[in-house]
């Protein structure tokens, strides 16, 4: 039995015979040193951002930085930055979180409100409080005014590709115009009384956008482009079956065949064929600027930004690893994404690159660090 098989057997084993007592004294003492590990990461990444220590690793913040350096998610990298920020104008809460008398979860819901006058009272409030109460407590101190400009200054829309979900904040006139519209058309939809109300939310906010981009251009084409990569043999094949995971819809994952056909209904589709091992076939690549093929094919290996930490997906350009002018081939393999931010460090000769974008980069910076990435785990490897 391996080594480290047998450590959490051990663990495990040991958890069982506790008593309740011990389960929850020991949940008690790991809860408070949980806390006090957080508060630390907090004031050690505000020095961070204070010193903007990450921009010696390349990155843009400190938030791309955790995510990078410790292999925290974006979420979490977010709330200890944001608290981070803030930690010098409220040192109460956050020496609660220090001592462990604090949970990261109270001083984040008081910490968008809280100022250096309501701190200490704040941090009382928050050992008698649960969280429920904390965020409402931080809503009735806030000013009127305040609230109304940081409702619009917050405002956001998020896509998460992975898991085909968004996450939206919206001000506060938009967010009961939006609601008060898909309740009207969610109502609208006839339904034999089986189909749950929030799908028939979903499809009120999906008809909404479909009948918004009917509207806004006079041609018969779809508006909406989709790229579908299906192997070549899903094709030509003509033996009528359907297949189960017939190719892979950009940026949202494996599909079936009766997919590609029903999504063919109401968009325009790109197909991409793809040969054996799942890259698109060559195209004639003796230029300098990448086809359109080659670039949704980059975009489909890297879904973001290839240097290591960075999650950007908008503001990026396809970029030659080795650059075309001297040698560089525009093949999948030299073409790499990069945002505009990291794509002028690597240029500014600062930073260097190389690799096989289809395998692995190195990035190695003026500190002498070296970062690798590779390419995302569902692009189909050679």
């Amino acid at each position: 039995m391996p080594a480290d098989t047998a450590t959490a057997t051990d663990v495990i084993s040991a958890a069982a015979a506790l008593s309740n007592e011990e389960i929850v004294d020991r949940l008690d003492r790991l809860f408070r040193e949980k806390a006090a590990v957080e508060g630390a990461i907090v004031v050690l990444l505000g020095e961070v951002d204070r010193r903007q220590t990450y921009r010696q690793d390349g990155a843009t913040s400190s938030e791309a930085w955790a995510v990078e350096r410790f292999g925290v998610s974006m979420p979490t990298a977010r709330a200890y930055s944001r608290l981070a920020e803030k930690a010098w104008d409220i040192p109460h809460l956050v020496g609660g979180l220090c001592d462990g008398d604090l949970s990261l979860d109270k001083v984040r819901a008081v910490a968008d409100t809280a100022t250096p006058e309501t701190d200490r009272d704040l941090r009382d409030q928050a050992g008698k409080c649960t969280v429920r109460q904390l965020g409402e407590l931080a809503r009735s101190k806030a000013e009127p005014s305040r609230t109304s400009e940081s409702s619009h200054e917050r405002r956001f829309l998020r896509f998460n590709d992975q898991f085909r979900t968004m996450t939206v904040q919206l001000p506060t006139e938009s967010y009961a115009e939006t609601r008060s519209c898909l309740h009207a058309r969610a109502r609208r939809i006839p339904s034999d009384g089986e189909t749950p109300w929030d799908q028939r939310l979903c499809d009120a906010f999906v008809g909404m956008v479909r009948s918004s981009g009917r509207r806004t251009t006079s041609s018969t084409a779809s508006p909406f482009f989709v790229v579908a990569h299906v192997p070549l043999a899903a094709l030509v094949d003509e033996s009528g079956e359907t297949t189960e995971l017939a190719g892979e819809l950009e940026r949202d994952g494996l599909i079936s065949g009766e997919t590609v056909r029903r999504i063919a209904c109401d968009a325009t589709i790109a197909v991409g064929v793809d040969d054996d091992v799942g890259h698109t076939m060559y195209e004639g690549r003796a230029r300098r600027e990448p086809t359109d093929a080659q670039r949704r094919e980059v975009m489909r290996r890297d879904r973001h930004c290839r240097f290591p930490g960075c999650t950007n997906v908008t503001f990026t350009n396809t970029h030659h690893v080795v650059p075309w002018k001297p040698g560089g081939s525009t093949d999948l393999y030299n073409l790499a994404l990069l945002c505009l931010h990291h794509h002028h460090l690597v240029h500014s000769g600062r930073w260097s690159m190389s690799g096989n974008a289809n395998q692995e980069l190195t990035f190695v910076g003026p500190t002498g660090r070296i970062m690798t990435s590779r390419p995302s785990p569902l692009w189909t490897s050679g």
